[in-house]
């Protein structure tokens, strides 16, 4: 497998430069030879794009870590059922993408990079395949917005019910759908733990995006939403007995604030401490609700810091700064969530605080 992982990412270096032009060359082969294909994806293609990309380098990566690849794959071919893709277009989609990094690797393709990108691919679309046939539920759920409120200029939180019940983790994400978007889907984490009642909680920032545009700004309660499959493994051990680092930043708070409703539940050993950064005092959302769980369970210590506010009274400076003055954390689990660079420069502090990856938790496929 170590040879494995060493020739993809040999051969993926030589494509590295040029993955926009790879993106492109590949739907365009795929959608002139299978027609057919181009009702599964959404009209505007440019974020479909980038995930291609993104699950591709993820594969790469994760490759020789087949504990992790394994429950990335088979959660990937689970929230694909809501795509209504079958065994047959993975063939489809193979022939496509081989071609397309074919095509961009030039003279330094060989037959070596070829049989690579065979193997790792039919390796991918098994685990995918299996893991949707794992699934005998819905391939997605519809859910009902029931409330919806603005906190703050570009965030919302809005609370859903899906018409049958979704199985998922504290921690965890789905990829939602709403009718001002057609066929266009985006993740976003839920930030509560199971409810009896079934209610999920979401916190969205509209970043420019379609689907996050529409989901602060156009959304309303009664509107209907779809819900592709639970993923990621951001969740807390429950074996483990080690104090807890929370670090988030935005709208990572809500898979954090999921993390805390679950411990809320049982804890009472384990000392938490949730750093939360961002820019300025006024983007701490959800300030208030935070506090009244910190002065309900003592195990909490929540440390907010700001890094572009030079008066602020409290903590400031980057979230990894902050987080390494607070140290040391050597015998403790972390859970990492927020945008791409603050998850990457907090990831890089623990590397350098010799933090062991086995004890660091993170949406690795998200933007990070």
């Amino acid at each position: 497998m170590a040879s494995l992982s060493t020739t993809l990412k040999e051969s993926w270096a030589l494509v590295e430069d040029r993955q926009d032009r790879v993106a492109a060359h590949f739907y365009a082969r795929m959608f002139l030879s299978y027609p057919q294909l181009r009702d599964l994806f959404p009209v505007q293609m440019d974020i479909q794009r980038h995930r291609l990309l993104g699950a591709i380098v993820a594969t790469v990566q994760l490759v020789d870590d087949p504990g992790h690849l394994d429950e990335y794959l088979r959660a990937l071919g689970r929230d694909h059922r809501k795509f209504h893709v079958t065994p047959e277009h993975y063939a489809q989609v193979k022939a496509a993408l081989l071609d397309a990094i074919r095509t961009y690797a030039g003279e330094g393709w060989n037959s070596l990079y070829e049989q690579a990108w065979n193997d790792v691919y039919d390796l991918v679309a098994g685990k995918m395949i299996a893991g949707a046939a794992e699934d005998d539920g819905p391939p997605y759920r519809h859910a009902e917005v029931l409330t919806h409120e603005r906190r703050g200029t570009d965030v919302a939180v809005f609370t859903c019910r899906p018409l049958h019940p979704l199985r998922f983790r504290a921690g965890q994400y789905v990829s939602i759908e709403c009718g001002y978007q057609p066929r266009l889907w985006r993740t976003y984490s839920m930030a509560n733990r199971p409810r009896d009642d079934g209610i999920l909680e979401f916190h969205v920032r509209s970043t420019g995006g379609w689907v996050s545009s529409a989901l602060v700004r156009r959304l309303k309660p009664g509107d209907m939403l779809r819900l592709g499959a639970p993923m990621g493994s951001m969740t807390l051990d429950a074996a483990s007995r080690r104090d807890v680092v929370l670090v988030t930043g935005g709208t990572g708070l809500a898979p954090v604030k999921a993390l805390l409703d679950e411990l809320t539940r049982y804890n009472r050993t384990r000392w938490v401490h949730l750093f939360r950064g961002e820019r300025h005092r006024d983007a701490f959302y959800d300030r208030e609700p935070l506090d009244r769980i910190a002065e309900r369970y003592p195990w909490l210590t929540i440390v907010r810091a700001v890094s572009d506010e030079p008066d602020y009274p409290g903590e400031r400076g980057s979230i990894p700064d902050v987080l390494s003055r607070h140290g040391p954390w050597r015998n403790h689990d972390f859970y990492v969530a927020g945008s791409g660079p603050m998850v990457s420069a907090t990831l890089r502090r623990l590397t350098e605080m010799q933090i062991p990856s086995t004890r660091i938790r993170y949406d690795a496929f998200a933007d990070a």
